[in-house]
């Protein structure tokens, strides 16, 4: 075994946990190295790459949410005003867009200070509430993005629940 591989493999390391989580719901991965890997999974409204990285000179477990939405340049001060509209809303994690790219993520991070470990059911909840924030404002992005509505709009309309069937 190399050194890499015993890295990798340690039960120490909060990455062998979301590796195990991915293989257990059978979900696409890729370990890029001994700090960050990256899972594939689906939504209801677009596919979304959750790429978890061990940032060890702060001690944190990072996660960044991705998902293939870029914001057209007329349409990123909009963008920005519903992001910060939804930041709001949020208690754990936030949106971010990406100016270079003119992307959108949601992340968020998990403190592990003096060689404490990261439990399942910790990176379960990470993986869960960031595909869970991007489901519930994937429609008020794309309201703002294609449809040309405003961040006020979009989130009246996000922040829309149904009760009951029809």
């Amino acid at each position: 075994m190399s050194l890499l591989e015993g890295i990798i493999d340690s039960r120490n390391n909060p990455l062998a946990v979301v590796e195990d989580i991915a293989a257990t719901n059978d979900w696409s991965f890729e370990r890029s190295g001994e700090d960050e890997i990256t899972i594939i999974t689906q939504g209801a409204w677009t596919d979304y790459q959750l790429s978890f990285t061990w940032m060890g000179e702060i001690e944190a477990l990072h996660l960044a949410c991705a998902f293939d939405m870029k914001i057209p340049p007329q349409r990123r001060a909009e963008v920005q005003r519903l992001v910060a509209l939804i930041n709001e809303q949020l208690w754990v994690g936030h949106f971010d867009t990406w100016a270079q790219t003119g992307t959108i993520m949601h992340r968020q991070a998990l403190v592990l200070p003096d060689g404490m470990t990261a439990s399942s059911a910790q990176c379960e909840a990470m993986l869960v509430n960031a595909v869970q924030a991007c489901e519930r404002y994937y429609p008020a992005l794309q309201f703002v993005i294609w449809a040309g509505k405003s961040a006020a709009e979009a989130m009246s309309a996000a922040m829309f629940d149904t009760e009951g069937e029809a």
